[in-house]
């Protein structure tokens, strides 16, 4: 198969013309079915963080102040490392058979997992078999998400005109984003209605069971989208992932470098509910309430940074927000540490929420324009999976561990800073991808 090189494919441009991928152009009715099944599919997932702390109380009874926590959130983490085997899984099936089929294959696999999550007994009713069957179900939801990305992202950016593929893709971001601030305002509303013991008991519950409602109704509006690609021959999903890694290696290990600090910060925002409760002592609606502000932040500043990534380009619209969250993150914990009360809580996250949303986009239409249709689902779907897994699937347990074994409340700006770091040094010798036609 012949596939591109980075700078050929950088060195092609756009034919000047507003048509789409695929047979017709992307209409709204389309995103929101696109970024419906993504926001769906996060909130499912994110809603396990905010109630960890009660998860890991009902699930896993082990001793010590931090000792149930760390086991919620290491399962939390289970959930990541199963996204690279569904990134590979289902991100070849994508390129093989269509991004459509791919995209009702992922809300299939989520509606499984939080059946199950909301279903199960707890440790109390029905012993070690509890646990088993949370870690399963963490396990189907990672395969749900490390799918989801690489297909309906590339389905934006096939069917959007070429001077507005930032502007699609930022839904994608954007949607995490209603997908949190939702999640947040159920938070409050339960935390402020149920006593603590009621949370404990079935109050957690309750935001699982309420998005099975949704389930048919994304189904059903995935069923309608328009298909942006069609495998031109029979290629096996080995075929496609081989393509991949052979001949795009560098645009692999350089993405899964820079979604590093994507999936260190997006995490670091939703541990910030257990964070406010464990270690600074902080109310639980206040806690939930922050959640719900760094949603709210997260969809405008993601549109924002597509706009100014279509206008500025991928590069810098990548950089300057990263330098800012990088230089900012130790004092504003510090500010944090020192005054912990609704207003800086409010403070820090907004500002975490906002920079990272805006990076995020840019990375996540950047990735994708860099690598051929033929394989951009695979490709994507593995530097999306792998990234989060490596980096985001660990955080909230090595800052939960970090903080318990130093006993610094500081542990979690220190590592993303750290992280940070490592993203802007990959970010690079990553090209410019704002002119590329998406359509080879």
């Amino acid at each position: 198969m012949n596939n591109p090189t980075i700078s050929q494919t950088v060195n092609a441009s756009c034919s000047g013309t507003d048509t789409a991928v695929g047979h017709a152009s992307i209409n709204k009715k389309a995103i929101a079915a696109a970024v419906a099944g993504n926001a769906l599919e996060f909130y499912d997932f994110v809603i396990y963080a905010y109630f960890a702390v009660y998860i890991g109380k009902a699930f896993f009874p082990v001793a010590g102040e931090y000792g149930s926590l760390m086991a919620a959130v290491a399962t939390f983490g289970v959930g990541f490392f199963a996204r690279p085997l569904g990134g590979i899984l289902i991100g070849a099936y994508a390129d093989r058979a269509g991004r459509k089929p791919a995209m009702i294959l992922t809300v299939a696999l989520i509606t499984i997992g939080t059946i199950g999550l909301a279903m199960t007994p707890s440790y109390q009713s029905i012993g070690v078999a509890a646990p088993i069957i949370v870690v399963i179900c963490r396990l189907i939801q990672g395969l749900a998400l490390g799918g989801e990305v690489g297909p309906a992202t590339s389905l934006l950016i096939e069917a959007a005109p070429p001077h507005r593929r930032g502007f699609y893709s930022s839904w994608q971001i954007a949607s995490q984003g209603i997908a949190v601030a939702v999640g947040g305002v159920l938070g409050v509303t339960l935390s402020l209605w149920l006593s603590a013991e009621q949370l404990q008991s079935w109050g957690w519950r309750v935001p699982f069971l309420l998005s099975l409602v949704l389930i048919p109704i994304v189904i059903y509006m995935r069923r309608e989208l328009p298909e942006t690609h069609e495998a031109a021959q029979e290629r096996t999903s080995t075929e496609i992932v081989g393509v991949v890694l052979r001949d795009h290696k560098k645009v692999l290990v350089l993405g899964i470098l820079l979604f590093a600090s994507i999936g260190v910060a997006s995490q670091i925002g939703n541990y910030m509910v257990s964070y406010a409760v464990q270690v600074l002592k902080l109310s639980a609606p206040i806690a939930q309430g922050s959640v719900l502000v760094g949603g709210v932040v997260t969809f405008v500043f993601a549109l924002l940074g597509g706009l100014l990534s279509d206008r500025l380009g991928r590069r810098i619209t990548n950089f300057i927000p990263r330098v800012i969250l990088t230089l900012a993150i130790v004092p504003l914990f510090m500010w944090l540490v020192n005054a912990p009360d609704l207003v800086t809580l409010f403070t820090v996250n907004t500002v975490i929420a906002a920079l990272t949303a805006m990076f995020a986009t840019a990375g996540l239409v950047q990735i994708p324009e860099l690598l051929p249709i033929a394989v951009r689902s695979t490709g994507l779907s593995l530097v999306y999976a792998l990234g989060t897994a490596i980096f985001g699937g660990t955080t909230q347990f090595i800052v939960t561990w970090l903080i318990a074994v130093t006993n610094s409340p500081m542990a979690p700006a220190w590592y993303l800073a750290a992280i940070s770091v490592v993203s802007l040094l990959a970010m690079l010798f990553l090209p410019e991808s704002k002119n590329i036609d998406v359509r080879k």
